[in-house]
C-alpha cells in the first residue's frame, strides 16, 4: 500500500506542476506517391488542479495510515 500513497503523490504533484497530458499527432493529409503533405495536431487531457491536489492527500493519508 505504501507504493500505492507514492504513486498517488508523485502523480498529484506532476498534475498540479503541468496541469495535463499533451501530445502531438501527425495527420496525413494528401498522400500521392512522392508527394505527402501532413498536418501536425497538438492533442491534450488536462487535469484539474482540485484532483491533483485530492491525489496528493489522499497519497500521504495512505502512507501516514500504512505503517507496514
Amino acid at each position: 500500500m505504501k507504493a500505492l500513497g507514492m504513486v498517488l503523490v508523485i502523480a498529484g504533484l506532476l498534475g498540479l506542476v503541468y496541469g495535463g497530458i499533451t501530445w502531438t499527432r501527425q495527420d496525413t493529409i494528401v498522400d500521392a506517391g512522392p508527394i505527402e503533405i501532413t498536418k501536425n495536431k497538438r492533442e491534450g487531457v488536462a487535469i484539474p488542479p482540485l484532483a491533483g491536489a485530492l491525489a496528493v492527500v489522499a497519497g500521504v493519508a495512505i502512507i501516514a495510515t500504512r505503517r507496514s
